[in-house]
């Protein structure tokens, strides 16, 4: 079933909706669809769930929680986040063009520069989400900033050094868990430095830390290996934290083609004299003993890597035509198939500006099954207030209701 969408609504309803699904335990997709079930049925309206009675147990496999989208993106995090219970209370997001599909998407602008936002004016929340920037860490990145004499990693002021803005959040509103994701070359940059400040950093501030670089093979067809971080607050949870990271989905992998349109606008296809260029390219490399070149997909199988430059030819991810004809690149509407958006979605920007969102993006199923062994672990560890809350314990080491 298509994602149902909670936007284009009134503010009153919409709070409305928020509320009763937090008090429930549930997922506010869950809630209206159990509302709008029942109306079909002839009920009441009312929400109506397995081993729920008029509101008073929560649904055996939920756990709600509330969480914060730092450098957001398109939302990515976010997605995956709210299909297991979660509700966004404050996004931050740079970037213009991101900024308006986010929007777009959820109803709301997210904040600016993380640099410029006080932490104390971040709410409290349960599950701290970042998708901190990958470029300064990535291989393709590091490549380039070296070609044109500039820093990397955390010594790239502008982009690197933003992750000690991220873990000055954390001190400061000491969530219970933190999920944070990177590329698979954070592990390796700079001979493990970069890893190692980031792990000691992260238990510097007292938080148990679980990491796996995951391919999103198994859930989309494409071949996409991210590290996911995922930290609990040792005050909280203690020293033994009963967390696994997911297993891969049972059945068939996915296959490229199950993303494709069935008719392609004849803009996408290559024209003879970028696909001479990238022949001409890619035996050139093959000549010295290099792997670059384009990627034509198996049909059958899963892509290469989309990535943010996808818009300059597309050569990464190429579609072949049958004999005679041209390959194309993707269209925008497959980018965002390939990375787990759902169709209902709408693309509200330029064709260049969505396929650098799309390549820069998290991939939202992979974090609904990280999302979701999270989700086991707050339900298994904490407990909550009478009033939904869970309980948390502050900076201070006193106990306190969350927000």
């Amino acid at each position: 079933m298509p994602q149902l969408l909670i936007r284009d609504i009134p503010p009153q309803l919409k709070a409305w909706i928020d509320e009763k699904s937090y008090g429930l335990r549930t997922s506010q997709k869950e809630f209206v669809l159990s509302v709008l079930t029942n109306a079909w049925e002839g009920g009441e309206g009312l929400p109506l769930f397995d081993g729920v009675q008029n509101g008073t147990t929560a649904p055996m496999d939920g756990m709600p929680f509330t969480l914060v989208d730092l450098f957001a993106g398109i939302g990515g995090m976010r997605l995956g986040l709210e299909r297991v219970g979660g509700r966004c209370t404050f996004s931050s997001e740079w970037d213009k063009y991101s900024q308006k599909t986010y929007q777009a998407w959820f109803g709301e602008l997210p904040e600016g520069d993380i640099r410029e936002i006080r932490p104390e004016d971040i709410p409290d929340h349960d599950v701290l989400a970042a998708g901190f920037p990958c470029q300064p860490f990535s291989i393709a990145g590091v490549s380039k900033k070296k070609s044109l004499g500039m820093q990397h990693g955390f010594k790239d002021v502008k982009q690197g050094a933003l992750f000690f803005h991220l873990a000055k959040v954390i001190e400061i509103k000491r969530p219970p868990v933190i999920l944070l994701e990177n590329v698979k070359n954070l592990r390796t940059h700079d001979k493990r430095k970069t890893w190692d400040v980031i792990r000691k950093s992260l238990d510097a501030l007292d938080y148990i830390i679980f990491d796996r670089i995951i391919d999103a093979a198994s859930w989309v067809p494409q071949h996409r290996e991210r590290i996911f971080i995922v930290g609990f607050d040792r005050n909280l949870f203690g020293s033994n934290v009963a967390f696994e990271f997911p297993e891969l989905p049972v059945g068939p992998p996915p296959k490229f083609r199950d993303i494709l349109d069935r008719k392609s606008p004849e803009k996408y296809t290559l024209t003879d004299h970028l696909w001479n260029y990238l022949q001409k390219y890619a035996a050139k490399h093959k000549a010295l003993g290099n792997g670059f070149g384009f990627g034509m997909t198996d049909l059958d199988g899963v892509s290469r890597t989309l990535s943010a430059r996808y818009y300059k030819d597309g050569s990464e991810v190429l579609i072949p035509q049958g004999k005679g004809k041209n390959p194309r690149r993707l269209s925008p509407r497959e980018a965002a198939r390939l990375m787990g958006f759902p169709d209902e979605l709408p693309i509200v920007v330029s064709d260049t500006q969505a396929y650098k969102q799309f390549g820069n993006a998290v991939v939202p199923p992979v974090v609904e099954a990280v999302g979701r062994q999270i989700v086991q672990t707050m339900a298994a560890h904490l407990t909550r207030r009478p009033n939904g809350c869970l309980l948390k314990k502050s900076s201070r080491r006193q106990v306190a209701g969350r927000h």
